[in-house]
């Protein structure tokens, strides 16, 4: 968060100036509020956030459950934009599913409502088994108004974050939220605070994982694109493959604390090259799709002169970033496989590969490697 008052000189000046910071308030709200809320577009539930956010029909049904039944539903947090919207830091998914189950849910194009869904028989309420909001084609398998009624009645505590906060407090607060929670990996995270913080950038970030010769040439596993590994993947790219060495030298702390960390300072930056961004990253994966393809990131077995497994990420921080670097000017490509052999034979990679190597002196001896061989010759 930017320091806008004076520095702090010992503890407790530091928990008073920044409490300054920070201006919340907080207060109980019935889902049928929300509901109207939403109507009348004065919450905002980011709808990039559901493919991050998505629960199963039977996390859905159980939700709705816990509902009827009274259980206490975990409070909500959000922020409070200058027009008075609020925008959902967390309770994406409760408010979602509140949303859908209900009938209101826009979808992302042109506003189309959502399908009406039929829930699944739970723990404690079998009888939930396809039970509707209320479809007036079947009403038999439709909740009774009073059913309906103890729904909207149901109260969340909601958390709010003031406008008058420091204007990072949002992005702290979702992170800090969400980092080890209900979200399985940080990649996901980091993708929701860039949809808050730029969706450009991350409309852009998301076309290029979707770019057809990166996506043949670093050949994820399933598992893997649950995760958004492959965003993670472009990210690096995106943060590194010109960053000054000098940069990547003063790197501390955990390689998940620094993408995350560079992405949002990347995001706020007004003069960002967009452009020069996707030109690199595509002239790139083309040429590496065109010369060694998905053998690219693979390990190199120099005894039985073949490539074998899957995809490993230290080839990728030599091979791909090294070749961003001189996106400009490309190896020949007939020398990509003698290059890629070279650098599973080299010292400095060798000692540097694998488990158990400190990511950052990983990237303070590999990516200066992979702009060194891959330089055009």
């Amino acid at each position: 968060m930017e320091n806008t008052l004076a520095k702090p000189k010992n503890l407790q000046e530091e928990i008073d100036q920044r409490r300054q910071e920070i201006r919340t308030d907080g207060y109980s709200m019935s889902i049928g509020e929300l509901m109207s809320l939403y109507e009348n577009k004065e919450i905002n539930i980011y709808p990039d956030f559901q493919r991050f956010f998505r629960w199963t029909e039977y996390q859905k049904s159980t939700f709705i459950e816990s509902i009827l039944l009274g259980i206490p539903i975990p409070a909500i947090f959000v922020s409070q934009r200058d027009d008075g919207v609020w925008d959902v830091v967390d309770g994406v998914q409760r408010l979602s599913t509140i949303y859908e189950f209900a009938g209101i849910l826009n979808k992302q194009k042109d506003d189309e409502i959502e399908e009406l869904i039929a829930l699944q028989k739970t723990i404690y309420l079998p009888s939930l088994q396809g039970k509707k909001w209320n479809d007036p084609n079947d009403l038999q398998n439709s909740l009774t108004s009073t059913q309906r009624l103890l729904i909207k009645r149901a109260k969340i505590a909601v958390n709010i974050v003031q406008k008058e906060s420091d204007p990072m407090i949002k992005y702290e607060l979702f992170q800090r939220l969400n980092m080890g929670g209900s979200i399985a990996k940080p990649q996901e995270v980091r993708n929701c605070i860039l949809v808050m913080l730029n969706k450009k950038l991350f409309e852009l970030i998301r076309n290029l994982a979707n770019y057809e010769p990166f996506k043949n040439c670093v050949a994820l596993s399933d598992r893997l694109y649950e995760e958004q590994y492959d965003m993670e993947l472009v990210l690096r790219f995106v943060l590194l493959f010109d960053r000054d060495e000098e940069k990547i030298n003063q790197l501390s702390g955990e390689v998940s604390e620094f993408l995350t960390n560079e992405m949002r300072e990347m995001a706020l930056k007004e003069n960002l090259d967009y452009e020069k961004i996707e030109r690199a990253f595509k002239t790139t994966f083309h040429f590496i799709d065109k010369t060694t393809g998905e053998d690219t990131f693979k390990k190199y077995k120099v005894e039985q002169e073949r490539f074998l497994g899957g995809f490993l990420l230290s080839p990728f921080e030599v091979i791909a970033l090294g070749i961003g670097y001189n996106y400009k000017q490309l190896p020949a490509e007939n020398k990509m496989y003698d290059l890629i052999k070279q650098m599973w034979l080299d010292s400095t990679y060798l000692n540097n590969y694998g488990a158990g190597i400190n990511a950052k002196t990983r990237f303070r001896n590999l990516i200066p490697l992979g702009r060194k061989l891959f330089a055009s010759s």
